[in-house]
């Protein structure tokens, strides 16, 4: 499994980008050859599915996900959440954390472990900077960043 973190600070309220991050269908958007497909009626929360299934045809694979924590923020405390993939091809978990900042922004730590079946532990540290390049673009895309 190989694991990777990515954090940014935007001038949005935490629950702004909570919205936005917990926006399941956008995060499709923003992945290359990704749709995002929500398994489970709304309103987003504890016990969500959804499927993020990337590629072409038969060179596509599903990577389902389910939200397992589930505590948006509040002017006390940051926002967490939690997804497990449960697929054949991408297994691990996802945590987003949302905090707010003293000077009114909004501070974002985004946590990912993987393991992709068929690549070796060997190829860890490339998989991870290939992690935060995709997702630090989609969170970009996400957050309205430039």
């Amino acid at each position: 499994m190989t694991l990777f973190r990515i954090e940014r600070t935007v001038p949005l309220a935490p629950q702004e980008v909570w919205r936005r991050l917990t926006d399941w269908p956008a995060h499709g958007r923003q992945v290359p050859l990704t749709r995002t497909i929500v398994l489970t009626p709304g309103p987003n929360g504890l016990g969500t599915r959804f499927t993020a299934r990337t590629g072409l045809g038969r060179l596509a694979f599903d990577d389902p996900m389910e939200v397992v924590r589930w505590d948006p923020p509040t002017a006390d405390r940051p926002g967490v959440c939690r997804l497990e993939k449960s697929g054949r091809v991408v297994r691990g978990w996802a945590q987003v954390e949302v905090t707010g900042t003293r000077t009114g922004d909004t501070r974002v730590l985004w946590t990912e472990e993987l393991s992709v079946r068929g690549v070796p532990t060997a190829f860890d540290g490339p998989l991870a900077s290939a992690g935060r390049l995709v997702f630090g673009r989609a969170l970009k895309g996400l957050l309205g960043e430039r």
